[in-house]
């Protein structure tokens, strides 16, 4: 077993992004997000939470009752974060609508804002990860807390859907979301 230290990886820094339905989509980790997108400014120190869900259900086979075969029956995938910057972009995604010229936006709780896309950008030095999904929809808002010497957060949970955007190029499966690591372009893999 090879172990090398310079391959661990800290998010030291980073970026979250929503692209309007023009965002064109990026094409590596690194590289300039084009017009149609929207840097959403600052996020808490916790980052952001990249999760992965399944659910699976057993099939037993008559016989010993031995377990032959599990199967998903269900997964998904989430990105959770606090936005931290009062800005229009941050406030509309929260409350999924606009934000009016004089400041004033309707709070309907039911609404998602719709599917958009967004861009997750975590750098490590010169190291990059970066995430695109190209459906996604805010499903859960946190809390807004106003307290003196807190900043006033806008915690939402991003689902990623399928789109055809992150098609695998070998199995033609179609994922939810496609995560670039730029330190790893360009490796051949080991047999």
């Amino acid at each position: 077993m090879t172990l090398n230290s310079s391959n661990v990886r800290v998010a030291v820094t980073g970026a979250i992004y929503i692209g309007g339905a023009s965002a064109a989509k990026p094409t590596d980790a690194d590289s300039s997000y084009g017009s149609g997108w929207s840097d959403l400014g600052y996020a808490s120190e916790n980052g952001v939470t990249e999760s992965r869900n399944r659910t699976t259900q057993t099939i037993k086979g008559w016989q010993n009752g031995d377990v032959v075969r599990e199967v998903v029956t269900e997964a998904g995938l989430t990105f959770k974060t606090v936005l931290i910057e009062t800005k229009e972009e941050t406030v509309g995604l929260y409350y999924g609508t606009t934000v009016d010229a004089n400041g004033a936006l309707q709070i309907v709780p039911s609404s998602t804002g719709g599917r958009q896309k967004f861009g997750f950008d975590i750098v490590d030095g010169d190291a990059f990860i970066r995430a695109y999904v190209a459906s996604g929809e805010i499903t859960e808002v946190g809390e807004q807390v106003y307290r003196n010497g807190e900043a006033i957060g806008y915690e939402v949970t991003i689902r990623a859907y399928p789109h055809a955007d992150h098609t695998d190029p070998v199995t033609g499966a179609i994922g939810s979301a496609t995560k670039w690591y730029s330190t790893l372009a360009g490796e051949t893999p080991e047999p």
